[in-house]
C-alpha cells in the first residue's frame, strides 16, 4: 500500500494494489467500501480469472481472496448486502452470494443458457435484480435474497444497470440500449414505461438515483448533469459540465464524478448550485472511442465489438473487456463514496495496469 499526495489538489491518495494483474473497485453504482472503515472489496485477476478480494484499508495492507472457483466472476457484478456479511455476484449464468468470513457460497438463482450483468440490491435487503439475456431474450431477473421467487421479465432491447428505487423497493429503474435510455417497471413486471423519449443524438448515460431524494440524476454526455423528478418526470439542470460516471451521496446534495475529454480528474458537484470541487487526478486512460462523440454507437461503430462479446459469452458489447467502443471498462475510474463520505475509491491504469486507489476528499 503506497500513500502519496495528488499533484494538483494535494489530496492524500492510497494505491491499494500492485502487480501485473488488473484490479479494480466495484462498478460506479455500488460502493466498494465496508461500513465503519472496515476495509473494502474489489475485483482482481491475480489468480488468472476475475475473483473477489478484500483489503483491510485503512488499517493495513492485508488482503484476502473471497472467491476461487472457475470460471471467474462477472468483474463488475459484486454488491455488498446490507447485513455486511455477504457479497452477491454473477458467475456462469448464476447469481451467487459468498459469506465474507466463512467463504461459504450459496446460489440465489441459476440459468442454464443465460448471460447476466451487474447485481443491484433493494434498500431493505430483501430483493436482488440483475440485467440478463436468456435464450437470446433480453430483460431483468428479479428475486428474493433468500433465493425464492425469481422471475425473468422480458424487454425488447439489451438491458443494463437495473437499480431498485431507494425509497420504493417495488420499483426498478433500468437502462435500455440503445436509445431511449431510461425505463422503469415494478418488481413483478408490471408498470413498464419509458421515463424519457429521446433519440440517438441525445447521449444519456450513467443514470442513477439521487440519494434518498428518490429522483434520478443522469449525464447528457458530454454536456451537462441533469435531474429528473421521479413522479412528474420534470427535468432540471444541475450544471453544464462533462460529468461522466456519477455517484451521489446519500442525502442527494452532492454528486461524485469522473471526467473525460477533457479529463479533469475526480470532481464533487454541489447539486443546489452546480459548483464543483476537484478531489484528485485519476490519470486513467479512459478507453473507448465513443466518448469522443456525443451520440450512441451505431451498428458500424460496434459491429466488431459485438461479435467479440457474443463469442466470449458476455452480456453485451458494452461489457466486453476488448471493446474499443465504450471500454475496456477497467480503464475507467468508476468512483464511489465510502459510507462516511470522506473518501472515494477509483480505478486507474496510470502505472500501465489498472489498480485500486482511494483518495481523501479535501476539506
Amino acid at each position: 500500500m503506497r500513500q502519496f499526495r495528488d499533484e494538483e489538489t494535494g489530496a492524500t491518495v492510497w494505491q491499494l494494489t500492485e502487480g501485473t494483474a488488473i484490479s479494480h473497485p466495484a462498478y460506479f453504482l455500488q460502493s466498494s467500501f465496508y461500513p465503519h472503515n472496515a476495509g473494502l472489496f474489489f475485483t482482481s485477476y491475480a489468480s488468472g480469472a476475475a475473483q473477489i478480494h478484500e483489503i483491510n484499508w485503512p488499517h493495513d495492507d492485508t488482503q484476502r481472496q473471497l472467491t476461487f472457483s472457475e470460471p471467474g466472476i462477472h468483474p463488475f457484478s459484486p454488491a455488498l448486502h446490507r447485513d455486511e456479511e455477504e457479497i452477491c455476484f454473477v458467475r456462469a449464468g448464476g447469481v451467487v452470494a459468498v459469506h465474507r468470513k466463512t467463504l461459504a457460497e450459496r446460489t440465489l438463482t441459476q440459468t442454464s443458457s443465460g448471460s447476466l450483468g451487474e447485481c443491484s440490491l433493494s434498500a431493505d435487503g430483501e430483493w436482488v435484480t440483475v440485467a440478463a439475456k436468456i435464450d437470446g431474450q433480453s430483460g431483468i431477473l428479479v428475486g428474493r435474497w433468500s433465493g425464492a421467487d425469481w422471475r425473468f421479465h422480458e424487454f425488447p432491447r439489451t438491458v443494463i444497470h437495473p437499480q431498485f428505487h431507494p425509497l420504493e423497493p417495488d420499483w426498478i429503474e433500468f437502462s435500455g440500449d440503445p436509445a431511449p435510455r431510461m425505463h422503469r417497471m415494478k418488481r413483478d413486471g408490471s408498470g413498464l414505461e419509458c421515463l424519457y423519449l429521446h433519440g440517438n443524438e441525445e447521449f444519456i448515460v450513467h443514470e442513477t438515483f439521487l440519494g434518498l431524494t428518490g429522483d434520478i440524476v443522469f449525464t447528457v454526455w458530454p454536456y451537462r448533469l441533469m435531474r429528473m423528478n421521479w413522479h412528474t418526470r420534470e427535468q432540471s439542470l444541475i450544471c453544464e459540465y462533462n460529468c461522466w460516471h456519477i455517484a451521489p451521496n446519500r442525502a442527494g446534495t452532492k454528486v461524485l464524478c469522473d471526467t473525460n475529454h477533457p479529463d479533469n480528474g475526480l470532481q464533487l458537484i454541489e447539486v443546489a448550485t452546480g459548483s464543483r470541487k476537484a478531489i484528485c487526478q485519476s490519470k486513467a486512460s479512459n478507453g473507448g472511442s465513443q466518448w469522443k462523440t456525443s451520440r450512441y454507437a451505431l451498428r458500424e461503430d460496434f459491429a466488431a465489438a459485438r461479435s467479440t462479446a457474443q463469442a466470449s459469452g458476455t452480456l453485451s458489447w458494452m461489457e466486453a473487456g476488448v471493446d474499443t467502443v465504450y471500454g475496456p471498462q477497467w480503464t475507467h475510474p468508476h468512483p464511489s463514496f465510502n459510507h462516511e463520505e470522506t473518501h472515494v475509491a477509483f480505478a486507474s491504469d496510470r502505472t500501465g495496469i489498472t489498480q485500486v486507489y482511494v483518495a481523501k476528499i479535501p476539506e
